[in-house]
């Protein structure tokens, strides 16, 4: 027994001698241990920092774009608003409305007119926050205002109908900052009393100031366009009338061969030898001659049926326009010369130029395309039915050529009638330079004019006084 417990003695003495060597073989890896742990605790916490960063940043980008987008929306809208107001300075007006008649201007200018009465009755186109009183009675406050306000609105609008009333394509932008001006200017005369007009009622005003201009406007542009529309008609009245007179007179010249050529063969029965081969021979000439007169009578019918086929005409007028201005428009005319003759008259100084005569089955559809491709070419921007470009005769060939259509140029304009003018009055000059004495006179005047200016500078009082002062020589 006494062996036993001394044997568990010496057990449990070997057993705590055995756990205390291993405590301190480990003890000096302990610290090794603990920084593996915070280690992989701070390589957790790093990855969930790198994905909270990851995922900010996605949202930052996503807030960039935006922004950016948005940034540039509106450096557009800025760009738009400086270019209209640059614009504006020089006087070019951007439209504001788009109605196709003036009739439509007319409501929507009386829609206004109705809705600036309607706040002058509701008292809301000038207002006083104030309420005032006169001697101690509101009433004659409320009296004392309404005159005010009265006044004020009726200034205001005689200022507003008179830059209404004189509104015009190179003023309107003025006539704009003219009402603005006389509604500060009016507020301020109220501004003791607490008196304004309201910021509503001159906007109406604006709107009204644009409506008007632009509803002129477009009356303007409807009586160019009747004008148009007239010179249009008679053109192709000019065109059908040629066209039933060549009709006519084919007819006519068709029955005069053929009476001719029946006439001729009934000669021919009875004639023999060289009588009936000079017949043989006016027969053959009479038979070419109908032939033509045939074929030229179905031509001009043809024509007439045909009411789009026309000729597209590219001329120029060196003497009224300068070089490499060229006119591109479009006739029905059977001879399309005579509208070159018409467009030639007394409404410029030379007759035009014809550099090219093209003919087209669509002389219409040929003439819009030539005006579309030099839209951006065109001398007048306003009005479109303008047709002058500024464009040279090789690039209207280019055009036509990509339609396969023939067309046949005069490079040079030869504009006889202008050169022959420049070289008068260039003669006429060197004639004057050349007449005898011109120079001999001309260095008199300047001796003169210098004799003139040295008298002109002598003080006379002392010249008076000390006569023996040296003058001039004359």
């Amino acid at each position: 027994m006494l062996l036993a417990t001394i044997g568990l003695t010496l057990l449990s003495a070997g057993l705590a001698y055995f756990l205390y060597v291993y405590w301190a073989r480990t003890r000096k890896y302990q610290g090794i241990v603990d920084v593996e742990a915070e280690r992989k605790r701070i390589f957790g916490e790093n990855e969930k920092l790198l994905a909270e960063v990851k995922r900010r940043q996605s949202e930052w980008r996503a807030q960039a774009e935006s922004y950016k987008a948005r940034l540039d929306a509106l450096s557009g809208e800025v760009v738009r608003m400086e270019d209209s107001a640059e614009m504006q300075s020089f006087g070019i007006y951007e439209p504001e409305f788009d109605f196709d008649s003036a009739d439509e201007f007319k409501e929507v200018v009386k829609e206004i007119r109705a809705n600036q009465k309607e706040m002058v009755r509701a008292k809301t186109a000038a207002v006083c926050p104030t309420d005032w009183a006169v001697e101690g009675s509101k009433v004659k406050g409320r009296q004392m205002i309404n005159r005010q306000l009265r006044l004020m609105l009726r200034a205001f609008n005689g200022e507003a109908d008179v830059a209404i009333a004189k509104a015009k394509y190179n003023n309107v932008t003025r006539m704009e900052e003219r009402i603005k001006k006389a509604h500060t200017a009016i507020d301020k005369l109220g501004e003791s009393q607490n008196c304004r007009i309201t910021r509503d009622y001159l906007a109406l005003k604006i709107q009204e100031l644009h409506l008007y201009y632009e509803m002129e406007r477009k009356k303007q542009e409807e009586k160019e366009e009747q004008r148009e529309i007239r010179a249009q008609m008679r053109e192709e009245a000019k065109a059908q009338q040629e066209m039933e007179r060549e009709q006519n007179e084919a007819l006519k010249e068709e029955a005069r061969y053929q009476k001719a050529l029946e006439k001729a063969h009934r000669e021919i029965a009875e004639a023999e030898g060289h009588s009936r081969s000079a017949l043989e021979t006016q027969i053959a000439e009479l038979e070419l001659q109908l032939a033509r007169a045939h074929e030229r009578g179905e031509r001009a019918k043809s024509r007439a049926e045909m009411t789009k086929s026309g000729h597209v005409y590219v001329i120029s007028n060196v003497g009224s326009f300068g070089d490499q201005i060229l006119k591109i428009g479009m006739t029905r005319r059977l001879d399309p010369f005579d509208r070159v003759k018409e467009l030639g008259d007394a409404s410029v100084p030379f007759p035009f130029d014809v550099h090219a005569m093209i003919y087209s089955a669509d002389a219409p559809e040929l003439e819009n395309l030539l005006h579309r491709r030099f839209a951006d070419r065109r001398l007048n921007l306003v009005n479109r039915r303008r047709e002058f470009f500024d464009v040279t005769i090789d690039e209207v060939a280019g055009v036509v050529h990509e339609q396969d259509a023939e067309i046949h140029i005069t490079k040079a304009a030869e504009a006889a009638q202008f050169r022959e003018s420049r070289s008068i009055r260039e003669a006429v000059a060197k004639k004057e330079a050349e007449v005898p004495g011109a120079d001999i006179a001309a260095q008199a005047m300047r001796e003169l004019e210098a004799m003139q200016v040295e008298w002109s500078s002598l003080d006379l009082d002392a010249l008076r006084e000390n006569p023996d002062v040296n003058t001039p020589e004359a």
